[in-house]
């Protein structure tokens, strides 16, 4: 099948929906398709994967209370054009499509059966249902709708009308599987190390709630370690911390993936302070897969993500932005080998349900239908029968 894939955001730049994209493709790719991707990139002078096409160079675009690089215009009007026409894809999958970035471009272009996935959770987004009237004849372009999750599909519900398909994120947890190996950050019962993955200057990924709760946190446990990774301005944060709390924090910058999971791998338990604006939670995915216990904020995408097995779900949440209740979690579970050795287990098992070959398969199975002309709507009664077991993804409260 020849697969075209547009991602709106600058592909050289960390990012979820990059990862998703990239992973995707080479998933694909290994499948035996044929598969291209169109993105805009920052800078054309690094090493790029061969299935890339870049749309041109990407702007800074504050959005959804993060920095979103974008690129627009007649040149990438033209890039993207071009690239539709020698592509002659089967199905052509955009990712974020009414971003004002390369996936509407290419949808106002296209005329191949068009794929769209949502991933962002926004409950009120006053230019998507400003723009809502001007897009609608794009939109209806789209033969299948994918969301990441209930919250992401509810953002489509509300701005765009219709529904949409729920398909997670996937993630390839062979790369994250425990191997036991002692790193730099492996913790000891004496120096637990704590883990924080993200952006340290957006305030939506919760930073500022964890080293809140490290005093009450160093009170009990004064060997604890907060090992942070992420990009931003370390020395403007490192600067206003309480010297016990400095002392105890280690920032690593953006770190590459090999360090990445290598910390998850060390960490006696991985924090998800995060304040809002999640509509899914690919890091707790990747910590689970790594084998690190989870404690993350009650956010809904992220209590969809730890699920809800006979046994419990698959990690401990606190209340979002509680710092008092996140420290007497870390108390607690640091305390408690054997808790944190079950919320292991439930994760590594929980994991296993995001992985891309359950994942990817569920993504065919959407293209398929789409090629062989079956109903637009996404409603799976429609649906034929071969395909309904593929497409459907467990409920709030199944394992």
């Amino acid at each position: 099948m020849r697969i075209g894939l547009v991602c709106p955001y600058a592909f050289d730049v960390p990012g979820g929906v990059q990862f998703h994209v990239r992973d995707l493709a080479e998933y694909f790719i290994a499948q035996g398709h044929d598969v291209s991707v169109l993105a805009p990139v920052d800078d054309d002078t690094k090493s790029l994967p061969a299935y890339l096409t870049s749309c041109g160079r990407a702007v800074p675009v504050r959005y959804n209370g993060s920095v979103a690089r974008l690129t627009f215009g007649p040149v990438t009007s033209s890039r993207v054009s071009r690239w539709l026409e020698e592509g002659d894809f089967d199905v052509l999958h955009l990712h974020e499509p009414v971003t004002p970035s390369a996936s509407l471009m290419a949808l106002w272009a296209s005329s191949e059966p068009v794929v769209a996935t949502f991933h962002t959770s926004n409950i009120r987004s006053r230019a998507m249902h400003a723009a809502n009237p001007l897009l609608r004849p794009s939109t209806e372009k789209i033969r299948a709708r994918i969301a990441v999750s209930e919250e992401a599909r509810g953002t489509v519900r509300r701005h765009l009308g219709g529904d949409a398909y729920i398909i997670p994120n996937g993630v390839d947890t062979k790369r994250f599987t425990p191997n036991g190996a002692v790193t730099q950050w492996t913790g000891t019962p004496e120096r637990p190390t704590l883990a924080f993955l993200g952006r340290i200057d957006e305030p939506r990924k919760g930073l500022a709630v964890i080293v809140a709760a490290m005093p009450a946190i160093l009170d009990v446990l004064p060997g604890a370690r907060l090992v942070v990774a992420g990009p931003g301005e370390v020395d403007e944060i490192s600067e206003r911390l309480d010297p016990r709390v400095r002392a105890a924090t280690e920032f690593l910058g953006a770190v590459s993936e090999e360090d990445k999971v290598a910390l998850l791998r060390s960490a006696d338990l991985y924090v998800a302070p995060h304040t809002g604006g999640e509509s899914f939670g690919i890091v707790l995915v990747e910590a689970m897969a790594s084998g690190a216990p989870v404690l993350a904020s009650d956010l809904e995408a992220f209590t969809a993500v730890l699920g809800s097995v006979p046994a419990g779900p698959a990690g401990r949440t606190f209340p979002v932005g509680d710092s008092a209740a996140l420290a007497a979690a870390v108390i607690d579970l640091i305390g408690s080998p054997g808790e944190r050795a079950r919320l292991s287990d439930l994760g590594l098992r929980r994991a296993r349900s995001f992985d891309w070959g359950v994942v990817a398969e569920r993504v065919m199975a959407v293209y398929e239908t789409v090629i062989e002309g079956a109903d637009n709507s996404p409603v799976e009664t429609n649906l034929r029968a071969g395909l309904l077991s593929r497409l459907r993804w467990p409920q709030r409260g199944e394992a």
